[in-house]
């Protein structure tokens, strides 16, 4: 069993950290890894991209040919779209709702969203809102990753779970709480599409 993921946002928005859960979770659970990461100007709020190659056999590459990816797990609405030439056919795009405007020449928001719904296998989430509304609002990430859970056919929720716990440690039972909340929101609004 494999699964490639490709994940997309601007720089601060977490993209990194859901990588960082995801790879710890694939290690616990004894599977390959292979990671390679772009981080176009990210201090400044440009792309941050990364490939997530995940395999119960060896890998050779870690770099996603075009057409292959199983799933874009993106924070930002156009970052999804720049990277669906990378996605196969049954792949599940799983991104936030609400963009991230960085540039002066964002591409207009209801044609943006006509893209991306009429894409066959999209799950949205306005992981903002939902962070504030929980009162987690440093956890939009982590919700966006609760939401994509149902889709990552190679790990279960629990096994994110424990990886929270173990990537956010250090941090305090506090941190590891909220995430884990956001965890579990993200799962829950996402069966709800």
């Amino acid at each position: 069993m494999k699964q490639d993921i490709i994940l997309s946002g601007v720089g601060g928005q977490g993209i990194l950290s859901i990588a960082t859960i995801i790879a710890e979770a694939a290690t616990q659970a004894g599977l390959m890894l292979k990671q390679a990461e772009v981080h176009g100007m990210s201090q400044r709020g440009g792309d941050v991209q990364s490939n997530l190659r995940l395999s119960d056999t060896n890998i050779a590459s870690d770099l996603i040919a075009v057409g292959t990816a199983d799933m874009i797990l993106s924070l930002e609405p156009m970052e999804a779209l720049r990277y669906l030439p990378y996605l196969n056919k049954e792949g599940w795009v799983i991104t936030a709702s609400s963009p991230l405007k960085n540039i002066p020449n964002y591409p207009d928001e209801k044609a943006l969203n006509e893209e991306l719904t009429n894409l066959p296998h999209i799950v949205t989430v306005d992981v903002e809102t939902l962070a504030k509304e929980y009162n987690i609002p440093k956890c939009a990430n982590v919700i966006l990753l609760g939401a994509a859970s149902r889709f990552l056919k190679i790990l279960s929720l629990e096994q994110l779970r424990i990886s929270i716990k173990h990537v956010f440690g250090a941090k305090g039972d506090g941190v590891i709480d909220m995430n884990l909340r956001a965890l579990d929101l993200g799962y829950a609004v996402s069966g709800l599409k």
